[in-house]
């Protein structure tokens, strides 16, 4: 009896340490499984749109798309061809016969007469105002070591003046103090200058508000007044009026936002009167900026406006090519769906009613 009881008691004494350590070894489970906690976001339970795309729903979805890009792109292009514009590339032009050969010789010396007339023909009337740009051509702003030779810290306030260290090697000047404003970016400002006349009445060119509010308010402080700038031995570009804070000075404001690709134009004033069809313009231009050492190109650009901005055919295009492609879609559906229909759903169709032997198709 003793040894059943102890038999027994032993027996018992085993099965309780097995059902423990079961316990355990789940509990454990349970906390180093990575299932995650249900919820019908996880599992994929929430209500949800699923469109049935039958043969109506998709031609009448290509038609709608259709019917409403094409006018928008028609629309677009009418706007686009009523601008007015006027490209003319002085930068070969304006160099002098005996330095065609070198026209970096030419643009380099301090001897040479940069000053160069052009005449342009307006084609149509151009109201005003006619905006005046310059583009430059295989100009690389998007370069990231140029991109990033700037403070706009000492751009904003005077107390940052000497918050240089993003801008070598234009961050210092040869005493050791900081220039304002520092980097690459100001230091190889554009400075050809542009004079327009009609049958010799000079046209007078407004530079004012060519730069955004949100520019000349946030990122240009008031307090902050060039300084040391272009005093070196390599002079970059344009030089400013130490007399005049940064925020007012426009053409610096608007070379400081960068472009994204290497063919850009930018605003250098307006003409506030109308140019008459047929007139010649004379342009009057100081050729004083260096794009010979990098095979670059000037552009001097007259343009008016719409209200879908300059000229710019592609967005019409695009918006005409993308609509008349749904409609081709939308006539070939129909004419498929006429000429040979399919039971929606039909599970004929399917592969292995299509194959009921299970052979090989």
């Amino acid at each position: 009896m003793e040894m059943d009881t102890n038999g027994t008691t032993m027996s018992s004494a085993a099965g309780g340490a097995s059902t423990t350590t079961s316990d355990s070894a789940s509990a454990t489970s349970k906390k180093n499984s990575k299932k995650p906690k249900y919820s019908r976001f996880t599992q994929q339970e929430l209500p949800a749109c699923k469109p049935i795309l039958t043969p109506g729903l998709v031609i009448t979805t290509f038609t709608i798309i259709g019917i409403i890009f094409i006018p928008i792109g028609l629309v677009s292009l009418s706007a686009s061809e009523r601008v007015v514009e006027i490209v003319d590339r002085y930068d070969e032009g304006c160099v002098p016969s005996n330095y065609s050969n070198n026209k970096l010789g030419y643009i380099q010396s301090s001897r040479t007469n940069k000053s160069c007339s052009r005449t342009l023909s307006v084609p149509k009337l151009m109201k005003s105002p006619v905006f005046i740009y310059y583009q430059l051509d295989n100009f690389y702003q998007n370069h990231r070591r140029y991109v990033k030779s700037r403070s706009d810290k000492q751009l904003r306030s005077k107390s940052y003046e000497s918050e240089t260290k993003n801008c070598d090697p234009e961050g210092l000047s040869m005493e050791g103090s900081p220039i304002v404003p520092c980097g690459l970016i100001a230091w190889s400002m554009f400075n050809d200058t542009y004079g327009f006349s009609v049958k010799s009445k000079t046209l007078q060119v407004n530079k004012k508000n060519i730069a955004w509010d949100s520019d000349k308010g946030r990122k240009f402080g008031s307090d902050v007044y060039p300084k040391n700038f272009q005093n070196g031995m390599l002079i970059g570009g344009a030089k400013l009026n130490s007399s005049v804070p940064l925020s007012e000075q426009e053409d610096l404001i608007v070379w400081m936002r960068t472009a994204a690709l290497p063919t850009f134009r930018k605003l250098y004033g307006r003409i506030e009167e109308d140019l008459q069809a047929n007139e010649e313009i004379t342009v009057v231009i100081q050729n004083n900026y260096n794009t010979y050492s990098f095979e670059g190109k000037k552009k001097l650009v007259l343009s008016t406006t719409s209200w879908i901005g300059g000229r710019n055919d592609f967005i019409g295009i695009a918006y005409i090519t993308v609509g008349g492609l749904c409609l081709f879609l939308a006539v070939n559906f129909i004419l498929l769906y006429v000429i040979k229909p399919r039971p929606l759903g039909d599970p004929t169709y399917l592969s292995w009613n299509r194959n009921p032997s299970g052979s090989p198709i």
